[in-house]
């Protein structure tokens, strides 16, 4: 409670602090009018166009202005601020400014290092395992001998069935772990995100990808002391903290509150070719570290370091993109999970005690509101966008591994040329994510209007590159089941990857559904739908492959294929304009003058 009544009074003081900045700038520039006035014969009058005023709208000004103008028609002068976000912004310096931009650079070399680490991980657990297994071998049989097994070296006498076998359902049990937390913890991150800011859950989730680095650094380095299954423990820290699934919604929840709405998809394209140039970069310079320095573990040392210089960032240098006003606000929503217990609870204790249970899928409620403002076309479109969706990130994950086992059982094609195709089909989605989707946005829409614009639902333009990515995925996996040589096959996945920008524009247009102190509730019941689909998309794909293969390998990517037929299909029944238009109610600050709350001054 005390804790509560101090942010609400630190937020009381932010108000008063732009209420008097803007009462300042009013005067000034009255005083400025006063002076035109008086000496404009002798040309001291500016031009109206060049930019003595400030960007953004005064709250407190009593005309109402559209596109610049007042209410009579006349031009002021001022350009008004495109969307309700900018007026957060107010009179910030740049360097408390929030922007996609703050995020992005760490972000990148946080994606580097996750890339960095999958193949390493990989080997050091067939390693772990293999040690494991020969050490119980030898104890039940003295005539037994193995060569030592050195972490990171290739320890040829590992590759047996046997240990492959191990391998696998050690895997497994790790992803079902992570997963399945992931899956109950995202939507509560990203529903606290809205409530108590984004950085915070942000290095929440960081934090969990820390431990996890640090369960296998201590098991690696104490293999005799240390069992394998200890790794099973960093997967179970990697999941509570949201995994990087979690990260990924929670940045896109950072975009969203400081990009205008119809420049979304485009901030969100530039967290997913980050993502992707990461997969794509980070194995290579893993691998060319381990030959370098011989050491596997050295790879998991500069990710810790990486993941650490990534949380220090965020607490020293991001500023965070929801002022204390909108968290209050967020706070205090009727629907709020446990917003009645919130008043005798700090913040840390009250989230243990919602992880602790409740209804798994409780948190898809978002995706069908049925409170006031709402409507059935606003319930079809968030199912339609959220089910098309996780089609495609489900088939995106569902098919990497049997992409990769098929093109080496059909064209015999070794690591490194395996490598070129995955080298090929990842620099071909960054490319249309960082290069082809700007471009793509920026000639449909055009620049960026000064109209004052709302969140408003998908428009023709968000649905035209949806539809377009979804048929672009299609024919890359037709392409994969009819042809039958190796440079057409790796035309067929740089032509999946232009299908790429749908999951970014996807996303943001989900963001464009409803209100801004519902973003990241959305989000995080997006991070549970991939989440489940990370867990179940793979295991039905690779059992279909594993049923067929030799038969008609090509099966798997006919059901891939019909899979984006089913999305492009749906993608028909989304409406374009169609919005959760829900009532805003800013938190009050103190009147300056009387002490009586404004609902203008946020």
């Amino acid at each position: 409670m005390e804790n509560d009544q101090a942010f609400e009074a630190d937020a009381d003081v932010d108000a008063l602090e732009r209420l008097d900045s803007r009462s300042r700038q009013r005067s000034s520039h009255k005083g400025q009018e006063a002076l035109e006035a008086a000496f404009g014969r002798f040309g001291s009058r500016r031009d109206t166009n060049q930019e003595d005023t400030p960007l953004l709208r005064r709250d407190g000004d009593q005309e109402d202005e559209i596109d610049g103008h007042t209410e009579h028609g006349e031009s002021n002068g001022r350009v008004p601020p495109t969307w309700d976000g900018e007026r957060d912004f107010e009179g910030r310096p740049w360097w408390n400014m929030p922007s996609v931009f703050w995020l992005l650079p760490p972000f990148a070399l946080f994606t580097m290092a996750f890339g960095g680490t999958i193949v390493p991980r990989l080997n050091l657990i067939m390693d772990l395992i293999c040690r494991e297994y020969f050490t119980d071998r030898s104890l039940h049989d003295p005539t037994f001998h193995v060569m030592p097994i050195m972490l990171g070296d290739e320890n040829k006498q590992c590759r047996i069935p046997e240990v492959q076998s191990l391998v696998s359902k050690f895997t497994l049990y790790g992803t079902l772990i992570s997963g399945i937390l992931s899956a109950m913890v995202s939507p509560k991150l990203g529903a606290l995100s809205d409530r108590y800011g984004r950085l915070r859950m942000v290095c929440f989730t960081t934090l969990g990808i820390l431990i996890n680095e640090l369960v296998v650094i201590c098991v690696a380095t104490y293999p005799d002391m240390l069992s394998v299954n200890w790794i099973l423990a960093g997967f179970m820290f990697d999941g509570l903290g949201g995994s990087f699934i979690a990260g990924m919604a929670l940045s896109y929840a950072y975009a969203s509150d400081c990009t205008a709405p119809e420049r979304r998809n485009v901030a969100f394209g530039y967290y997913h070719g980050a993502l992707f140039a990461g997969i794509a970069v980070g194995p290579i310079l893993a691998g060319y570290i381990v030959e370098r320095t011989g050491k596997i573990l050295t790879v998991f040392y500069i990710a810790l370091a990486l993941h650490t210089a990534f949380l220090l960032f965020l607490l020293l240098v991001v500023p965070e993109s929801l002022t204390k006003e909108r968290q209050l606000q967020a706070r205090q929503k009727k629907d709020f999970v446990g917003h009645d217990e919130q008043a005798t609870q700090t913040w840390p204790s009250w989230f243990v005690k919602i992880l602790k249970g409740g209804n798994l899928l409780a948190p898809l409620a978002i995706l069908w509101p049925t409170g006031e403002a709402t409507n059935p076309a606003v319930r079809r479109n968030l199912v339609l966008i959220a089910s098309v969706d996780t089609a495609m990130f489900g088939v995106a994950m569902g098919s990497m591994t049997v992409i990769l086992l098929y093109s080496e059982y059909v064209f015999g094609w070794n690591t490194f040329q395996t490598s070129v195709f995955v080298s090929v089909v990842n620099t071909c989605r960054v490319i249309t994510l960082l290069i082809l989707l700007p471009i793509i946005t920026r000639i449909l829409r055009g620049p960026r209007s000064k109209a004052v614009k709302q969140n408003s639902g998908s428009d023709n333009i968000d649905l035209g590159i949806i539809r377009t990515a979804i048929l672009f995925d299609m024919l890359g996996y037709v392409g994969y089941t009819i042809v039958r040589t190796g440079p057409l096959f790796t035309l067929c996945g740089a032509a999946a990857a232009v299908g790429g920008m749908g999951s970014p524009t996807l996303q943001a247009a989900l963001t464009k559904h409803v209100p801004p102190d519902r973003t990241g509730q959305v989000l995080g019941a997006m991070g549970l739908l991939h989440a489940a689909a990370r867990v179940i998309a793979p295991t039905i794909f690779n059992l279909v492959y594993a049923s067929t293969v030799g038969r008609f390998s090509q099966t798997v990517f006919v059901c891939l294929a019909a899979t984006f037929g089913v999305a492009f299909g749906l993608s028909w029944f989304i409406r374009p304009h169609v919005y959760w238009d829900e009532p805003h109610e800013p938190h009050k600050a103190p009147d300056p003058a009387n002490g009586v709350g404004s609902a203008n001054d946020d």
